[in-house]
């Protein structure tokens, strides 16, 4: 399933080089919704998505801590027992698209064709 968030980095965004030369990089998304319940209180939730695309690294310079994006892509979640022996969980977006927001700037698009080439890159 194809779906888009919109959310803030939570750090700046991290090139990894795999072992096959092959390179993704990895950032941090948090995407904020707000609520009344029934008692008539706002409630204010965080969600946090670990992203990657692996289309382009040079994209990385531009996803730096606080910038606003909307990104288009497929969610799967994970689970794992922590070092304390708890129980965690977490949601991976793997990134298809990426419209930057914010600035004095324009919007920027990168976006992802079916065959895995780059179409509209700003660099």
């Amino acid at each position: 399933m194809v779906m888009n968030i919109i959310g803030r980095l939570t750090k700046d965004a991290e090139v990894r080089t795999l072992s096959n030369e092959k390179q993704v990089v990895n950032f941090s998304v948090a995407t904020n919704e707000s609520y009344k319940n029934k008692q008539g209180d706002r409630i204010e939730q965080t969600t946090y998505f670990d992203c990657a695309y692996w289309i382009s690294a040079k994209v990385a310079t531009l996803l730096t801590k606080g910038k606003l994006v909307e990104l288009t892509g497929r969610v799967s979640t994970r689970a794992w027992i922590g070092k304390d022996g708890e129980a965690h969980s977490g949601l991976n977006f793997h990134t298809s698209q990426i419209k930057l927001h914010g600035g004095g700037r324009k919007t920027e698009t990168v976006q992802v064709t079916g065959e895995g080439k780059t179409d509209d890159l700003p660099f």
